[in-house]
């Protein structure tokens, strides 16, 4: 049974068609590559997934059941969390405190609440530890490397215990290094039965993390191949329409 399903999805601006009845799923522990050029619609069909603008037309099932999305929480209710381009995290702040941004703990004393810090630093650690980061709850964000912060940005994902993670390019702007410590987190979500969609334009990245790769070509699906059946030289055939579909 999949995970996610995706039926015919299209998505209208006025006049233009950023997607046109695109069909995709995912399984529980799989991780598929979202590839193809700028304008080819990643972005909107990622953005209806987090529940950020419904679909003009077409379905959204979850574990078999039809859902649809109002908002973002509609979708972090559903079990799906995104982690942005930006990461979207507060520099002035803690790791720790960016994990639980929005959905602090507190503690009551009489009349009063207050941060519950030492639970949340105690729980952002357990989360860090099992995705084998080397992030500290206590650290600044604004003092870490672009692998820490995206470690961050996915332990506060990991907070609500998600089915499906979304990630938006989140190798594009980091060190070699920092690239293999996020190919790694993204493998450690694989492991724990996480579902993973990467939209990405680093072919080694989803070659070395995905078990399939989906391509869009102006608002369309072309191709939605496994990895194994599939190589990057065909991928970017695809992508640049030197490849009619696959």
């Amino acid at each position: 049974m999949s995970m996610l399903e995706l039926r015919k999805i299209t998505k209208s601006f006025g006049a233009i068609h950023a997607l046109q009845g695109v069909n995709l799923s995912i399984a529980a522990g799989e991780a598929v590559g979202l590839m193809g050029d700028n304008g080819a619609g990643k972005s909107t069909l990622m953005k209806i997934v987090a529940g950020n603008f419904p679909p003009t037309s077409g379905e959204i099932r979850i574990e078999d059941r039809s859902v649809e999305f109002h908002k973002p929480i509609d979708a972090r209710d559903a079990g799906i969390e995104i982690v942005y381009q930006d990461l979207a995290l507060c520099d002035n702040l803690t790791a720790g405190a960016n994990v639980f941004l929005g959905r602090e703990l507190k503690k009551k004393f009489g009349p009063f609440s207050y941060l519950d810090y030492g639970a949340m630093y105690e729980r952002a650690g357990e989360l860090f530890t099992e995705l084998k980061s080397e992030t500290r709850p206590r650290d600044l964000v604004q003092q870490m490397s672009g692998g820490q912060r995206q470690a961050v940005a996915i332990a506060r994902t990991r907070l609500s215990d998600p089915k499906l993670v979304l990630m938006d390019e989140p190798t594009a702007a980091i060190s070699v290094r920092q690239v293999a410590e996020v190919l790694a987190l993204i493998k450690r979500l694989k492991d724990t039965g996480h579902a993973v969609i990467l939209v990405s334009h680093r072919m080694p990245d989803v070659f070395e993390v995905c078990d399939r790769v989906a391509v869009l070509r102006r608002g369309a699906k072309v191709a939605d191949k496994r990895i194994d059946e599939t190589s990057p030289e065909e991928v970017t055939g695809l992508i640049t329409g030197a490849i009619e579909t696959a």
